[in-house]
């Protein structure tokens, strides 16, 4: 099957100011030749990441994103290992550092202002240049999490980094699951140190010239980066560069490393001003994911942190009816990361919705579960995950919900290549089925009834007071909390308008299309 029949063309796209796909043959959006591997939990991701940047030498460029940065989040555990101190001693080496944070709301919010701008006073000391971005539209984010290391003269080092994990505080748990010692504030369900699952790719190959053409057109965006008088009197308050220096020239795609095509799939809104590279927005995350689920025969395997939107939901629904053997397993957390009174209705309005209309279209093929450790605390599930069949398979900053396909900045990595997302499927399932060594790993005909029985056994051993053995595996069925009436009024006005807001043109709005 071709490529065409799993990938957006450039007219799908719907962005022809775009060098993403300017850079190749005018029929492909994508390239070929890639060694894609999955870093399944933030510790594998953050050890990777600073062995590679510690290698970095004079004159390397070393570029990252982020929705929010922790200055001191051990990358390792080892002092020394900070994001800041990794980043800083990389630009004192002579290292060109350039970084685009976002600005981010105020931390009386929940949300990492002093966090984000302190990691940019870090590295803008040690010589670096990191921006705290704020070109969004008005309430938005930028989300996207990716680094890229390139290197003069040694090609063949190239390497991007990219998906949901954040460089921040919670993320740097593994398969066991205790939790990051350097804890996020969360709801009280998650425990003291909240466990945390996630993933990231490692890309190799000519794609990471498509990751740093996403950075490059950022970075090259020429509108200030807040419209806000106030920034502007808190940038200079910091003495803050406001105008980024030009990066130099950008080197030719490295050589190819392996046999994996990879699209990227961005959000973009429209934003007031628009962006030079995206006057209209982009919608190529919803778009792409939406042509692939079209395609769905068998399987659609997913985790998500929001999987919330009717719009989304349609896209599945539409699938599940045209195919009365297609089934979905969707991996979600438990609980809201928040708690509070205001703002956990908003959270659980629109999931419940979504799942209740997903049950209703295919009743005994939907199933939703969450996971937990061997204590019987919830994991948080962050992970941004879509595979197709074992044939299509989406990693990134995205979630299933109308402020990741149209609100914020996103970017992700879709890979239509059988072994790669049979892999990363089954990598992710033989951990939350608890399957060891020996134990095949299910397949997408008996995926679905895999996860039923383990999440079956172990809801039962709760039941029944956690006597005897502990069953195997982390799945337990989603219970959501039942919401009152009036709570679900207001709650269903935050959640539109402020949790998941719409970011496309009013005629797309009105045409109900991406």
């Amino acid at each position: 099957m071709g490529l065409a029949e799993w990938y957006l063309s450039p007219a799908e796209r719907g962005n022809p100011a775009t060098r993403l796909d300017s850079r190749h043959s005018p029929a492909t959006g994508w390239t070929e030749g890639n060694l894609v591997h999955p870093l399944v939990h933030g510790a594998t991701y953050f050890a990777e990441l600073v062995a590679r940047v510690d290698e970095l030498e004079r004159g390397d460029l070393l570029l990252f994103v982020d929705w929010r940065g922790d200055p001191d989040e051990r990358l390792t555990g080892e002092r020394g290992s900070e994001v800041a101190a990794v980043f800083a001693a990389a630009a004192r080496r002579g290292v060109d550092v350039r970084g685009l944070v976002w600005r981010s709301h105020w931390d009386r919010l929940a949300f990492s202002s002093t966090e984000n701008r302190t990691l940019q006073e870090d590295v803008n000391a040690a010589g670096g240049q990191c921006l705290l971005d704020m070109r969004v539209r008005t309430g938005g984010s930028h989300h996207q999490k990716f680094v890229v290391l390139r290197h003069p003269g040694r090609p063949e080092r190239d390497v991007a980094f990219l998906g949901g994990i954040d460089l921040c505080h919670s993320r740097r748990d593994d398969a066991t699951h205790r939790g990051d010692p350097q804890r996020q504030a969360m709801a009280a369900a998650y425990g003291p140190r909240p466990p945390w699952h996630d993933v990231q790719l490692r890309l190799t190959g000519p794609v990471v010239g498509d990751v740093e053409t996403v950075f490059r057109e950022r970075w090259e965006d020429p509108q200030v980066t807040s419209r806000s008088p106030l920034r502007w009197a808190d940038d200079a308050l910091h003495h803050d560069r406001v105008r980024p220096t030009p990066l130099p020239p950008q080197l030719p795609d490295p050589a190819p490393t392996g046999p994996h095509p990879v699209q990227l799939l961005r959000t973009y809104p429209r934003r007031a001003g628009g962006y030079p590279f995206a006057p209209r927005g982009e919608r190529s995350v919803a778009r792409g994911c939406a042509k692939a689920v079209r395609r769905a025969q068998s399987l659609l395997y997913v985790e998500d942190q929001y999987l919330w939107s009717p719009d989304v939901a349609r896209t599945f629904a539409d699938a599940l009816r045209r195919n009365p053997g297609l089934r979905l397993v969707a991996v979600l957390p438990h609980r809201p990361d928040q708690d509070g009174r205001l703002s956990m209705p908003p959270n659980l309005v629109g999931r419940d919705r979504v799942l209740r209309h997903l049950r209703e279209v295919a009743p005994g093929r939907v199933a939703f579960y969450g996971i937990e450790n061997a204590e019987g605390t919830p994991v948080y599930v962050h992970a941004k995950v879509c595979v197709v069949d074992d044939s299509w398979a989406s990693v990134g900053s995205d979630n299933l919900n109308r402020r990741s396909w149209t609100h914020d900045s996103e970017v992700s990595a879709a890979v239509a290549h059988e072994g790669y997302a049979r892999g990363l499927r089954e990598e992710l399932v033989r951990e939350h089925l608890g399957l060891h060594d020996a134990e095949p790993t299910p397949g997408v005909e008996d995926l679905f009834d895999a996860f039923a029985e383990r999440a079956s056994a172990l809801e039962r051993w709760h039941r029944e007071g956690r006597s005897g053995t502990r069953p195997p595996g982390q799945v337990r069925p989603v219970h959501d909390p039942a919401l009152g009436r009036l709570t679900r009024a207001w709650a269903e006005v935050a959640y539109r308008y402020v949790y998941d807001p719409d970011g496309r043109p009013l005629s797309l709005r009105l045409r109900r299309r991406m």
